[in-house]
C-alpha cells in the first residue's frame, strides 16, 4: 500500500519547478536515512547545493532571516531526497516530526520563523501528510558552518 497522496508528490514537486537533488554524502560516520519499522530516520540535513553550501555563518548576523528561511527549505528538499532513496517518496503517510537547528547570533530569538522554510515545504509538496510536530532550536555552531540543519522522522507505508 503506498502512502496517501503518494503520486501528489512527485506531482507538487514538478509543479513548484523542484527537483529532487542527490542525496547529500554525509560528512562524518552515519547514513542519510534509516527505516526501523514504519519509520524512516533521516539525519541531519544541511543546506547543500551541488555538494557545497550556498552560505556558512549565524542568523542574525552573517545570514538573513529570509535567507535561512530559503536554507531550511533547501534542508527539506534533501530530507526528501534522503527519503527518496532509500523508500521512495509514494510511501510516505505522515511526515511525523520535524528537528531544525539554527546557529545562531547572540541575542537571535526567530529560530521558529527560521525553520518555516521546512515546515512550508513539506506541507507544499505533502499537504496534510506534510503536517507535522517540531522543534526548532537555536545553537552556537553546525557543522561547516552552516546557518540551518534539519533532521525528519517520517512514517512510510
Amino acid at each position: 500500500m503506498a502512502g496517501a497522496g503518494a503520486v501528489d508528490a512527485y506531482a507538487k514537486l514538478a509543479e513548484l519547478g523542484l527537483t529532487l537533488p542527490k542525496v547529500a554524502a554525509p560528512v562524518a560516520s552515519y547514513v542519510p536515512a534509516v527505516q526501523s519499522g514504519n519509520l524512516v530516520y533521516v539525519s541531519g540535513q544541511l543546506p547543500f547545493v551541488d555538494g557545497k553550501l550556498p552560505q556558512v555563518g549565524k542568523v542574525g548576523a552573517e545570514v538573513s532571516v529570509e535567507e535561512a528561511t530559503g536554507l531550511a527549505r533547501l534542508c527539506a528538499l534533501n530530507a526528501l531526497a534522503a527519503i527518496e532513496a532509500l523508500v521512495g517518496l509514494g510511501r510516505i503517510v505522515k511526515i511525523v516530526k520535524v528537528g531544525g537547528f539554527v546557529a545562531s547570533a547572540p541575542g537571535f530569538t526567530a529560530q521558529p520563523a527560521v525553520i518555516n522554510g521546512a515546515s512550508d515545504l513539506f506541507a507544499a509538496v505533502l499537504g496534510e501528510q506534510g503536517r507535522h510536530a517540531r522543534a526548532a532550536v537555536g545553537v552556537s555552531e553546525l557543522p561547516l558552518g552552516s546557518p540551518v540543519e534539519v533532521e525528519v522522522i517520517a512514517e512510510v507505508a
